[in-house]
């Protein structure tokens, strides 16, 4: 929720990314330039305009890790605006200014109450807390967005040490592992889970191994818990965004690196973190009850067509989520 003097013009003013000092992982929002966007979307003219909500959450209790900057943020923010009696925003205490400003615009932008926990959920008691926490406040979790991540550059497996995979398992799989254990103990039918993986879990990544297995590992988690508690009536999806302009990318790349992040995508430009959240919030509602065990690519690609077929929309169309699969809980490829 970006005040208006902080609102970029237009999508090339907040697709400009320019050299910028990297930051200490998790990375920090506050000092992003330019500021992501949070809950204002591209026009087909290039401009930039505010989510339309519908009251699709409403009354809906949520748990977003991560939910202080970035995809988490925007996330939190839509939630708010889609009517969300509440949102618990997991987050660790570097990330602390930013949770602070997520809660402050959220609860003066909409009547959603926001409650702020500072815990590493890669251990499974501060996970259990999180949970009671929320428990305690609301008696109930509807929603739980298991979306905080880390990762860490290497050009070389040499350098890949036991401590560095250690710490990037725990941040990227067993919190959201610990968390989901202990979440379907208070989530009823039609409650759901949503996952954060990555387009890197499919086309992998030369200088992010770790991360790249984890995000993959994220993937068989999603289809496995959703097969297991599909008869519970909770449905458990995934988000495998691709080059989102995010805190983790100014904590990742060097300066030089910055500048081309997401040139490489058909778009030819970075996403934004609200481009990725409507998402999460198809997801989270009835819109997708009909849909578990899935993963939404919320990524530039290109599917090139049969001319003869296809010759009346030209030869390549550009999309942003490749399938959706409303196919009842039959986990698939892709």
């Amino acid at each position: 929720m970006c005040s208006k003097e902080e609102l970029p013009k237009n999508l090339s003013d907040a697709s400009s990314i320019p050299k910028q000092e990297i930051q200490e992982q998790p990375g920090v929002q506050h000092e992003m330039k330019p500021q992501p966007l949070v809950h204002h979307l591209p026009t087909d003219d290039e401009h930039i305009e505010e989510y339309k909500a519908s009251g699709k959450l409403k009354s809906k209790i949520a748990i977003i890790t991560g939910g202080d900057s970035g995809i988490g943020r925007s996330v939190a923010a839509l939630f708010a605006l889609e009517s969300c009696e509440g949102i618990a925003i997991v987050y660790l205490s570097r990330e602390e200014k930013d949770a602070q400003e997520t809660k402050r615009r959220i609860e003066k932008q909409s009547s959603t109450k926001v409650e702020l926990i500072c815990k590493d959920i890669g251990c499974e008691e501060n996970a259990i807390e999180v949970i009671d926490t929320v428990v305690k406040k609301w008696g109930r979790i509807d929603v739980l967005v298991n979306n905080a991540s880390e990762q860490h550059l290497g050009e070389n497996i040499q350098d890949l040490s036991a401590e560095q995979l250690d710490r990037t398992f725990k941040s990227n799989l067993y919190a959201m592992i610990f968390l989901s254990k202990h979440a379907i103990k208070h989530m009823k039918k039609g409650s759901t889970i949503i996952n954060t993986s990555s387009v890197t879990a499919y086309k992998g990544h030369p200088m992010l191994i770790d991360y790249s297995i984890t995000k993959a590992g994220i993937v068989g988690f999603t289809r496995s818990l959703s097969l297991q508690l599909i008869c519970k009536g909770i449905r458990v999806n995934a988000v495998a965004p691709g080059p989102i302009w995010t805190p983790l990318i100014k904590a990742s790349f060097a300066p030089e690196m910055m500048e081309e992040f997401g040139k490489d995508v058909p778009f030819g430009r970075a996403g934004q973190p609200s481009e990725v959240a409507p998402c999460y919030v198809f997801l989270a509602s009835n819109d997708s009850s009909y849909m578990s065990g899935q993963v939404l690519h919320r990524v530039s690609r290109i599917m090139r067509c049969d001319e003869q077929i296809m010759r009346i929309i030209s030869h390549r169309i550009i999309l942003d989520t490749l399938v959706l699969h409303p196919n009842g809980g039959t986990v698939i490829n892709g």
